[in-house]
Parts: structure tokens; sequence; C-alpha cells
């Protein structure tokens, strides 16, 4: 089996893309995975099924802002890799908040890098050759395209909100930890995901859960801005590739090819709804309504994942037609993990209006 006598650490695993990754890594390979995560608002444990009480599973409790915190983590459990993907990430909140994008997404990754790095010094050189460091970063960072081109692993950063420039801030930090002390890490940047579990705040769920309810379905500007969207199981999978056989100091993008407008987007939800939960009141689209763009919107996204697919050997299994469909359903039928999150007192109002 795969990563047979490895400990993983993954930052962030209760969150969206974190809870994937460890249900892949526990449902899938043979790592023992430690799970280390501050528990914001956005993480939920109970994304993570069947985790408590794995033999290969741990659970701990901390910000990894916090140094002599991860320094007593790497010292009790040994790791032989590390995938970082605790981050702040939602843009609207990083517009009215930026502080927190700052400290967990700028400071958090120094303080991880360090720590990982007095680990990786301390290993002796057969265990120092097999150690990596992955980080997981964003399309956001590449700024926004045009009507034409991909993004590729050599477009030049150019973030445009809060949220974008602290993770390229991140991605540099990770690539001078490479250069200057050699620490082995690696860095993939992933296209908009979607899929089970993710919180109700992103587009998608979002207009899931209003449309179930028959609420306005507020879509930004024209609803034109175009997204590169990829199913959150794929991008576990490519994640655990790349650590497995990517090249060190290398950077990966991941997209799925599956580039929509918001529009779209929204109206094949409606769709869907409509089929799998009929409403009464009558088509979800007459929910549709267009309200005030996001400041700093990007307009386009799209992801070339050639060289992931040519080096690595990854493949997205889904297309936005299956990955749209099981997501719908999911929310659909498994009601109570998100009706837990309103009840706990999230409220799905519009944030991010701040100039």
């Amino acid at each position: 089996m795969r990563f047979k006598d490895t400990t993983i650490f993954v930052t962030g695993g209760a969150g969206f893309i974190g809870s994937a990754v460890v249900r892949h890594l526990l449902r899938d390979t043979s790592a023992r995975v430690v799970n280390i995560d501050k528990l914001t608002y956005a993480a939920n444990l109970e994304s993570l099924p069947g985790a408590v009480g794995n033999p290969h599973y741990a659970f701990e409790q901390v910000c990894i802002r916090e140094g002599e915190s991860l320094r007593r983590l790497f010292e009790k459990y040994q790791p032989d890799a590390v995938m970082n993907l605790a981050a702040e990430s939602h843009v609207d909140r990083s517009i009215d908040g930026p502080g927190e994008f700052i400290q967990t997404n700028i400071v958090g990754t120094f303080t991880l890098l360090q720590e990982a790095l007095r680990h990786f010094r301390s290993l002796p050189s057969q265990k120092r050759d097999q150690f990596r460091f992955l980080h997981i970063s964003t399309d956001e960072v590449f700024g926004t395209l045009g009507d034409e081109g991909l993004f590729t692993e050599t477009t030049a950063y150019a973030p445009n909100s809060p949220y974008s420039a602290s993770k390229a801030s991140s991605d540099h930090l990770v690539r001078a930890w490479r250069e200057t002390y050699e620490l082995p890490t690696l860095v993939t940047n992933c296209s908009n995901n979607y899929g089970p579990y993710h919180f109700p705040e992103k587009l998608i769920p979002h207009m899931i859960i209003k449309g179930l309810a028959g609420e306005k379905l507020p879509v930004y500007g024209d609803g034109q801005n175009i997204r590169d969207w990829l199913y959150v199981e794929d991008h576990a999978k490519a994640l655990t590739l790349v650590l497995e056989r990517g090249v060190v100091g290398e950077t990966y993008n991941v997209g799925g090819r599956n580039e929509r407008t918001n529009l779209h987007v929204v109206e094949t939800i409606c769709n869907l709804l409509d089929h799998v939960a009929p409403s009464s009141h009558g088509a979800r689209r007459n929910l549709i309504s267009f309200v005030t763009d996001r400041p700093g919107h990007d307009r386009r996204y799209a992801i070339d994942a050639s060289k992931l697919e040519r080096e690595v050997g990854w493949r997205a299994e889904e297309n936005f037609e299956t990955g749209i469909e099981k997501t719908v359903r999911w929310y659909v039928e498994q009601q109570p993990w998100w009706r837990a999150i309103l009840e706990r007192g999230y409220a799905t109002k519009r944030v991010g209006l701040k100039g």
C-alpha cells in the first residue's frame, strides 16, 4: 500500500480540502495521519466520518502560528511529510478583515516552515532524503485572465485580493525556505474546488442551501465571471500523487478543465435541485437575483494542468456535470451536516462589500 510506515501531518485537516485529503489518505493508503487544526468557524470534525478510533489517525487542536506547540508535535510524531492546507480562504471575509489572513496564511506558514526545518535538520540522512513539505495554494495568486489563455506554473504572480495576496506571500516563503535552507518543498496551485463537506459560505453550497430553502440566489455582478471547477476528491488524489512523485522545488497547477461562468453554475444547481428536490413554488431559476459585485472581483481563472498530468500521472475523474450532480445530491441527502452549522449561529449573509 502507498505511504506504508509513513506519518503525514495534514494541517487544516478539518477544513474542506484538508478533510478530503484526510479521508483519502485513511481510505486509500497506509499512511498514519496527524490532523492539525485550530478549529476555526469553517472547520468541522464531522467532515471526517470514521476517523475517530482509526489507529492510523490522530487529531491535535493546534494553530500553525503556535511555534512551541508545533515543535512538540514534530517531536512526538516524527512526521515524514507535511501537507500544509491550513488557511483562511474566503475572499469576501478577507475584504472585511484582512488581518486574520495575514496572520494565518503568512505568519502561520512561516512558523510551520521554521518548525519543519528544525525537524528536518534533526533527521538522519536517509530520513532527510525522504522528507517532504507540500504547500497547497490557489490559482488566485496569478490574478485574472482575459478571454483567452491559461495559468501555467510560470505565470507571474499578480494577486488582487487580501486573500490571494496572503497566499502569494506564503508561496514565496515556501520557495525561499527551499532555496535558502534546502528544505525539500513543493507547491501546488489549484482552481476552485467544490464537493461534499464544503462550508456554506462558498458559492456552490451557498446556492444549494438557499435553493432548498426557496430563498433568493444572489449572483455577483453580471454573473459572467469564469472559474475552472475542480471536484475536491480529485484534488485530494492529485495532492497525494504530488507528495509521492513530485520533484522537490517544483510547483504544479491542479485544475479540472471545467471553465464555467458563475451564472451557469447557479443555473445548473437550480436545474438539479428541481429534479432531485422539486419545489411547489416552481422553477428555482426564478430565485436568481443579481447583486453588487465584489470589490476587485477577478474576471476569469483557468488552469493548465498539463505538467501535473504529464509528470505525476494524475487525471481528474469527474467532469463538472458529474461532479456537480454528486455534490447537489450530497447536500440534499446530508442535510444534518450543514443544518448543524446553521444552528450553531452561522448566518448566510453577504460580506465583503467594503471598498
